[in-house]
């Protein structure tokens, strides 16, 4: 069978498997239909089920469905998790964002539950490929059963990790639930960690390790090592998260990347730009850092679609609103400034009636060049002739009032002459590169009160960028969350690195002037979905703190 309908079939599998606890839906006559039952007895069958994993957690980036295993049901909700953190102004913006945005949100908030939901989802359709791996005894190889549970349970981790991120204690459940469950209770956030812990060192040593020799998108044991060094350090493990981290980068499979390379490696740019061009993420684009990179492709097989990745409309400047603007590709599309970025890191040197905030960047960081954050916008209508070919103003209005103009991510600017209205970003997104291995391990260093190690590693990625390397004496923990936002800004999760490193509330009251002043220790977690509470009748099951009705 193709790989189109290995992928049509996985996402069916995993909505039949998602909602095997209806129990109207199990008595259907499924026999001759896709089943987990009937599928799960082969390789090829697992191949289906794998499929749909990998499905769902692209989904995290899905709005409003269109081919999603899951859908959130609103624009950017991933962009929940950089609201009300240390980056980035949520002005006049989507209102599914603005309770983030005043850390005002409630137990009913939108995205509190769907992010519940998915994360469940998830986690209910690695436990059913799981449950099926210890029964099935039909494999085409000896190693696809511990491939195959490998898979799983890397995904269960990556599920769980949200939850505690974010809920902080969640009910832990490794096996799947058949019968309607109103006993649930929370299980101690150490405790899931551990389990994650435990997920990911299985994961290592059973998924493939030649990254040329899976397809792309496909995880290998290295996805597992970053993601391994990161729950490490959650878990203070400061050694364990060095040593997970260099296994990466002494694997030998990947590097830095220091050359021009890909599509358009012809054309002005500079290698940090590179990386964001459309097809340059994957290996077979000669993308070399790419650890771990999710599949939204235009116009491809399982890629992606309208309802996906909307990160550009977020993070990309109104500019056609304009007169003397029109909407183009190579301004990144169509943007609708969700979030804009705040001044104190990005800077506003160069711009009129904004002030002079130099930002967070040395003058030769390639991070701060006009080919990644775009400064210096030029109308482009050529049928005015007055304006067309001038160099257009940022300033305070169309910053954050109009959000029609100020310094934009490159990283995120995707547009296509055909239709240049598309909402989805329809790129392939990188979720773990090798630039951000060497920051967990620099904040591994740290954890083991070695700044003059974590100065090394930190500065492999600050070589790459031109900037100027640092000593010991200037690394502190401070300089690394900096150093995060100069490389990785917009692609991380930012809310998750700040709790983290527990840094949420000074980072939030040092840089954020909206809710610097209410921000409280209670914030860094969400509520607990009230429909969950509501549902769970049968055993206790609180509230986190500060969200108590």
């Amino acid at each position: 069978m193709k790989i189109k309908n290995i992928i049509k079939c996985g996402l069916v599998l995993m909505v039949i498997i998602t909602t095997t606890g209806c129990k109207d839906f199990l008595e259907e006559d499924l026999k001759s239909q896709l089943a987990p039952t009937n599928t799960f007895t082969s390789t090829y069958g697992f191949e289906v089920g794998s499929a749909g994993l990998y499905a769902i957690t692209r989904a995290e980036y899905n709005t409003w469905g269109e081919g999603g295993a899951f859908m959130h049901g609103n624009a950017t909700p991933y962009e929940a998790l950089q609201a009300a953190t240390d980056i980035v102004d949520v002005i006049n913006s989507d209102a599914s964002l603005t309770a983030f945005a005043n850390l005002t949100m409630t137990d009913e908030e939108r995205f509190v539950e769907s992010y519940w939901n998915w994360s469940y989802s998830l986690i209910a359709s690695a436990n059913e490929i799981l449950m099926y791996a210890d029964i099935n005894t039909n494999w085409d190889t000896p190693g696809d059963k511990e491939r195959f549970r490998a898979e799983a349970r890397f995904f269960r981790a990556y599920a769980y990790r949200s939850l505690i991120y974010l809920y902080g204690d969640v009910p832990y459940v490794e096996t799947i639930q058949y019968d309607f469950q109103l006993n649930f209770t929370r299980t101690p956030k150490a405790e899931v960690l551990q389990h994650i812990v435990d997920d990911l060192e299985f994961a290592s040593q059973h998924l493939p390790e030649n990254p040329d020799q899976v397809q792309d998108g496909k995880l290998t044991k290295w996805a597992a090592y970053h993601l391994l060094s990161e729950m490490y350090l959650m878990q203070k493990e400061y050694v364990l998260a060095e040593k997970a981290a260099l296994e990466v980068i002494n694997s030998g499979y990947f590097e830095l990347m220091k050359t021009r390379f890909g599509k358009s490696q012809e054309n002005p740019g500079d290698v940090f730009s590179d990386l964001f061009i459309e097809h340059n993420q994957n290996r077979k684009g000669g993308n070399r850092e790419s650890i771990w990179v999710l599949q939204f492709e235009f116009n491809a097989i399982g890629g992606g679609t309208n309802s996906d990745d909307w990160t550009r409309r977020a993070w990309n400047p109104k500019y056609f609103d304009v007169s003397g603007f029109v909407l183009a590709d190579t301004l990144g599309g169509r943007g609708l400034a969700q979030i804009v970025p705040m001044k104190w890191w990005v800077g506003t040197t160069g711009t009129n009636a904004t002030g002079n905030v130099p930002g967070i960047f040395d003058a030769t960081d390639i991070r701060n060049s006009n080919y990644n954050i775009k400064r210096d916008w030029y109308y482009n209508n050529a049928s005015n002739a007055t304006l067309y070919g001038r160099k257009a103003n940022i300033t305070e209005q169309t910053w954050f009032s109009t959000k029609t103009l100020f310094p934009a991510l490159t990283k995120f600017f995707y547009g296509r002459a055909e239709n240049l209205g598309l909402t989805g970003s329809y790129r392939d997104r990188m979720k773990f590169r090798l630039a951000e291995t060497y920051l967990l391990l620099a904040e591994s260093y740290l954890g083991q009160q070695n700044p003059a190690k974590a100065a090394d590693a930190i500065n492999e990625v600050r070589g790459r960028a031109s900037a100027t390397l640092i000593n010991a004496n200037q690394m502190t923990l401070d300089f690394l969350l900096d150093e995060r936002i100069r490389e990785l800004v917009g692609e991380e999760s930012r809310r998750f690195t700040l709790v983290r490193t527990n840094q949420f509330v000074e980072r939030v009251k040092m840089y954020n002037g909206l809710v610097g002043e209410k921000v409280k220790a209670d914030h860094a977690l969400w509520p607990i979905p009230r429909a969950i509470i509501d549902a769970n009748r049968d055993a206790e099951f609180p509230q986190n703190p500060g969200y108590e009705r």
